[in-house]
């Protein structure tokens, strides 16, 4: 009686496999597999709550059957009564040690709320009943990734899964495993093949994610449009949706798409600064501030709002300090806007108004580090001797570690000003022997070369390529930003948490070409695979380099001969000096200045040969007189490049650094380190003394 139900559950079929089990439980209503099946074609026909009383019923009948227990635990994972579910299932491994399903149930839950321990010791348990089951393979190779073991926890899975291809938990747990080790394009094989058994849509969302990892946001678009169909009023998806458009340039769309949630929902961060970048990517200035006019009028206390409208005026201009003006009348008193005012004061060189905005928000806020730090820098124009004071208190009261390095960093630069030169270096070089176990170690450099190739012939509309690099101390930064801000297609993520996993990145690169181990095709071949990550458009690019090494040019002459090398570069002393004083873009570790300066003096003496020799296309671009002249960093870099950039806005790029010739004060305490430096600054074209 019970074969037309379960081929009716076999076929999917809800209605007929209901018709079937309640015509059994009508003939046999004491009957607990009746009941069970009912439970069943209840479940499959999506009525979870009429299920669950089917089963309860069963198990009134039936109370030591472990069976009809899993059962109820699947019904109550369905309904993410998960505290309710792990005790039916202690229940049935209570009535019926071997059922096997309980123990993969059990592990996975404890996988999902982090309990990694659970889940080892209850796999295990599974793993004596049926070892070779594919989805204990399936709950160790989760555990191993979950442990940071990517590399166990892919060997698992892969191997299973080559045995139990149609495993459908095995092919996600694989999936998984190849995205946790960046294999993205297999990642989305894998989830895809499930997609087409069963579609979902958290399925097609993460087919969609492993589709963007891959550099491929357009498609990734296109794979999320049937979720939203399907979900129209999702707020998260629709934002996500924008995003993607706007990572794959579709401008015009991802406006359209952000603005209509921004409408609804004004306060969501997120979205406002997506729809900030489609507008300033998009050149659609105009209707940012038109869009923007019309939330604040009745949002006018959403600081993210003031925050975007104020990004599409002129730097410091008469149109921001009016935004500025309405923003403080709107919201008295407000931190943020305080600040925006005082830094329209000191782009006016209005200094004074800057300095009592400043004292004004430690009042507001006592201990707020910028307004703290423009109260010291301004004790630093007017009276340094105060500014170290002022500077010693605040190291008392602050408890961070990192607020206390930057303070101390400042203390240094107040005994500069005050004059207190030993001090100042005593401060810099305890501070950065103090961190040396938590930077990076200085790139090696290799000792000599081999003969180079020679340079491959240029060819025909080749795409636009150059690598800036500048060792720690030269400012590079303010070339960076320069590019940065005229859009040209500078990457900076080498410097970022998530770097390009190419040689070009790697410490061991220049050796490696140096001994024939590394093949400059393969090299090139690497460095443009990461382009699609990147977000590098037709194979333009100018890559900020974390190293430079003249043992690249093996590799550059012969693959990329039309590119360029752009070299910041200041003298070799006061580099050193601003290293102390300032630090860098990169952490590097500095265990004394003298060592400093071994490997400043080494890595600069590439440059000096590769420019005598003029061994590869380059430019010096010298910021000792110009660093604070935004114009003539813009002219520099744009005759580099054989382009025009506009500057930077007045004081974008960053605070002042010490003047050329700085390094003099210290002649003294680093006269070790300086006499180190001394004949690569000559050779580079700077005086001895």
């Amino acid at each position: 009686m019970y074969e037309p139900i379960i081929d009716a559950l076999r076929r999917g079929a809800a209605a007929e496999a209901l018709t079937a089990a309640r015509e059994a439980v009508d003939a046999q209503p004491e009957d607990p597999a009746a009941h069970r099946l009912l439970a069943s074609a209840l479940r499959l026909d999506g009525d979870r709550d009429a299920a669950l009383a089917a089963v309860d019923r069963a198990i009134e009948l039936q109370p030591e059957d472990a069976r009809l227990h899993l059962e109820r635990a699947g019904l109550l994972l369905d309904g993410r009564q998960l505290d309710a579910a792990e005790a039916e299932l202690a229940r049935t491994i209570g009535l019926d040690p071997n059922q096997f399903p309980a123990y993969i149930l059990q592990a996975q839950l404890a996988l999902a709320r982090g309990d990694l321990d659970q889940a080892d010791s209850v796999i295990k348990v599974a793993a004596r009943i049926a070892p070779e089951h594919p989805q204990v393979a399936a709950v160790e190779g989760t555990l191993a990734l979950r442990r940071g073991d990517a590399d166990r926890g892919l060997s698992i899975l892969s191997r299973a899964a080559q045995r139990f291809p149609d495993e459908a938990i095995l092919r996600n747990a694989l999936g998984f495993a190849y995205a946790a080790k960046g294999h993205f394009a297999f990642a989305e094989q894998a989830f895809r093949g499930l997609l087409e058994r069963k579609p979902s849509n958290p399925l097609r969302a993460i087919v969609a994610d492993m589709v963007r990892r891959q550099g491929r946001p357009g498609e990734a678009v296109d794979e999320l449009l049937p979720i939203l169909d399907s979900e129209p009023g999702n707020p998260g998806l629709r934002r996500l949706v924008g995003e993607m458009e706007l990572e794959a340039g579709r401008f015009d769309s991802a406006q359209a798409r952000l603005k209509a949630l921004l409408s609804e929902y004004p306060r969501d961060r997120r979205t406002i600064v997506a729809l900030t970048e489609a507008w300033r990517r998009g050149g659609a200035d105009d209707d940012a501030r038109q869009t923007l006019e019309g939330l604040l009028a009745t949002h006018a206390d959403v600081p993210d709002l003031w925050y975007a409208r104020l990004l599409f005026e002129e730097f410091a201009g008469d149109a921001a300090r009016e935004v500025v003006e309405r923003w403080l009348a709107a919201m008295p008193d407000f931190v943020p806007a305080l600040e925006a005012r005082a830094t329209l004061h000191q782009q006016a060189g209005e200094t004074a108004q800057a300095d009592a905005i400043a004292r004004r928000i430690t009042e507001l806020d006592p201990g707020h580090a910028g307004a703290e730090l423009r109260v010291v820098d301004g004790l630093m124009r007017t009276d340094p001797d105060a500014a170290v004071t002022q500077i010693e208190g605040l190291l008392a009261k602050a408890g961070d570690e990192n607020i206390k390095r930057g303070l101390r960093q400042l203390l240094g630069r107040a005994f500069d000003t005050a004059g207190q030169h030993d001090a100042a270096l005593a401060t810099w070089v305890e501070l950065q022997t103090e961190m040396v176990p938590q930077r990076l170690p200085l790139p090696p450099l290799s000792d000599s070369l081999p003969a180079l190739p020679e340079m491959a012939p240029v060819p025909e509309k080749a795409p636009g390529v150059a690598f800036l690099w500048g060792a720690p101390g030269s400012l590079v930064e303010r070339i960076a930003l320069t590019l940065e801000h005229a859009r040209m297609p500078l990457r900076a993520d080498r410097f970022s948490a998530q770097p390009p996993r190419d040689p070009v990145q790697r410490y061991g690169t220049p050796a490696a070409l140096v001994d024939g181990s590394l093949d400059p095709h393969f090299l090139i071949s690497q460095w443009r695979a990461t382009h699609a990550a990147r977000r590098v458009e037709n194979g333009s690019l100018i890559d900020w380099l974390l190293w430079w090494d003249n043992a690249l040019l093996i590799a550059l002459r012969t693959q990329l001969p039309a590119a360029r090398l752009l070299i910041a570069l200041r003298d070799p002393r006061d580099m050193l000096v601003g290293w102390l004083a300032f630090g860098a873009p990169m952490p590097f570790a500095m265990e004394s200045p003298e060592a400093a300066a071994q490997w400043m003096a080494r890595a600069l003496g590439q440059i000096a040969d590769l420019h005598e020799q003029d061994l590869f296309p380059h430019a010096l671009i010298r910021l000792d007189d110009s660093a604070t002249d935004p114009a003539a960093i813009a002219g520099a870099v744009g005759e580099a490049l054989g382009v025009e950039l506009p500057p930077l806005p007045p004081g974008a790029q960053g605070p002042d650094h010490y003047a050329p010739g700085h390094w003099r004060h210290y002649a003294e305490p680093l006269a070790t380190a300086f006499a180190i430096l001394a004949p690569v600054a000559e050779r580079l074209g700077y005086p001895a003394r």
